[in-house]
């Protein structure tokens, strides 16, 4: 009789839609993301120990170096072959993944399924700031939709069940701390801006681009404090400091091995040379005196010229033949030009529709139409928030408007779109949201003509 009423009790029970219990929706939505991603990994993970392609899809530079970690050599080797002490890539994913090759092997097929089972988790996980920073921004009445299309978001599965990289960990890092700057002006208590300031240190250690985003999105917050007469100038101050504090050490570490200050990364120039004059593939654009530009894992002459120098000397080189491009070939107009196009690329991953690039990239041109088509929700996302609610859209302009700074300026590609896109996720739920109320409103009008009533 016990075991009846229980079975009853369990049949019973109501459907996930008419679950109210928010947290109770965002465990499923979190369990239904991870599951999702764990499979799509199932499909993937055998790819991925490849001897003959030196285990590039295997975090490519991280992977070098989080391999280097495992086998007791530090923090090195940022290519396949063996090297000196790096500062090429930040250091929080290598480490994560030296773990992972620690536990279960370097390279090995558990290794593989690990780690992108770790990103598939971390990745799921993001849901919950994108819960949080939703119901900020839209109410609570959306924050849960806001997780389930994050959920299901194709670009949210693919870079973490399919892509050894740091996407998924700087993501749920980047969108927490968004959520704290949402609510950071509302808490006199240091704490959380002691918080916020160490919290994004820790992202910057997996990826410094965010760090162009701190200035802006602190002195919105601090702004609002003071217009709310809240204490905000000592606060403030420690959030810097608690900022400081967590990156200095990484900091410290690259000053004594390269006598240089290398807050988190040492890549800049190599970038700047390969990118803003060299010939980018299919690029028509470069000027007469640009040559072919590789990277050192794309080119045995240059993997030889970075061995034989050293990092440091062989960054200062690339440093020095970037400025003179600057002075002596500048090309304004064709900076200008190619800074645009990347802009563009960002935004709606559209770079060229050269047959070349086409036939190395048969799907290019679905992905500029997804890309383009969630740009276009997230803008009419925030021309609603712009007419209903501007103070809680302020902090989306300044997180879109500096965080791809530096790729504007260097090399973008659309997996660097990465930890911006719990917010884009956000404002194009409200975009479409807002095309559904027009629908509705059209069909209202159609329906209130004369002789169209329902019977």
């Amino acid at each position: 009789m016990r075991s009846r009423n229980l079975a009853t009790v369990e049949l019973s029970a109501p459907p996930l839609s008419k679950i109210t219990n928010p947290r109770l929706r965002l465990l499923y939505c979190v369990l239904a993301a991870l599951a999702v991603r764990l499979l799509v990994a199932l499909f993937v993970y055998r790819d991925l120990p490849d001897a003959d392609k030196f285990y590039e899809a295997f975090g490519w530079e991280m992977g070098w170096a989080a391999r280097a970690l495992a086998s007791g050599h530090g923090f090195s080797s940022p290519y396949f072959q063996w090297s000196g002490p790096t500062a090429l890539e930040p250091p929080l994913y290598p480490w994560l993944l030296s773990l992972v090759f620690r536990a279960f092997g370097i390279y090995s097929l558990v290794s593989a399924f690990v780690i992108l089972a770790i990103n598939s988790l971390l990745s799921a996980l993001t849901c919950v700031p994108v819960y949080f920073s939703a119901k900020e921004s839209l109410g609570p009445r959306y924050a849960v939709r806001a997780a389930w299309v994050w959920a299901f978001y194709p670009f949210a599965i693919y870079f973490s069940a399919g892509r050894v990289w740091e996407y998924s960990l700087t993501a749920l890092l980047f969108t927490t701390c968004f959520c704290i700057v949402q609510r950071l002006h509302r808490w006199t208590h240091p704490l959380p801006w002691i918080a916020l300031g160490a919290l994004y240190a820790l992202t910057a250690h997996s990826n410094a681009a965010i760090v162009a985003t701190l200035p802006f999105l602190l002195g919105w917050a601090l702004w609002r404090a003071h217009g709310e007469g809240r204490r905000w100038l000592l606060n403030g101050v420690l959030c810097i400091l608690a900022f400081l504090a967590v990156l200095t050490p990484w900091t410290v570490r690259n000053y004594r091995i390269f006598g240089q200050l290398i807050p988190v990364r040492d890549n800049i120039w190599l970038e700047m040379y390969a990118d803003n004059f060299g010939n980018a593939p299919y690029d028509r654009t470069s000027p007469p005196t640009a040559g072919n530009r590789p990277y050192p894992a794309s080119k045995p002459e240059e993997m030889t010229k970075y061995l034989t120098m050293g990092e440091k000397a062989y960054l200062a080189e690339k440093r020095a033949m970037s400025l003179d491009d600057l002075r002596n070939r500048p090309h304004y107009g064709f900076l200008a030009v190619k800074t645009l196009r990347r802009i563009l690329y960002f935004w709606t991953g559209y770079w060229s529709f050269s047959a070349q690039e086409l036939a190395d990239q048969p799907y290019s041109i679905p992905c500029m139409c997804y890309v383009s088509a969630v740009s276009l929700l997230m803008l009419l996302g925030i021309f609603r928030l712009w007419k209903t609610n501007r103070d809680t859209l302020i902090p989306y302009l300044l997180l879109l408007g500096s965080y791809p700074i530096a790729y504007y300026l260097t090399h973008p590609l659309m997996d660097y779109r990465q930890p911006i896109e719990p917010a884009v996720v956000v404002l194009g739920l409200w975009g479409v949201l807002g095309l559904s109320r027009v629908r509705n409103k059209q069909a209202v009008a159609v329906l209130s003509q004369p002789g169209l009533q329902p019977e």
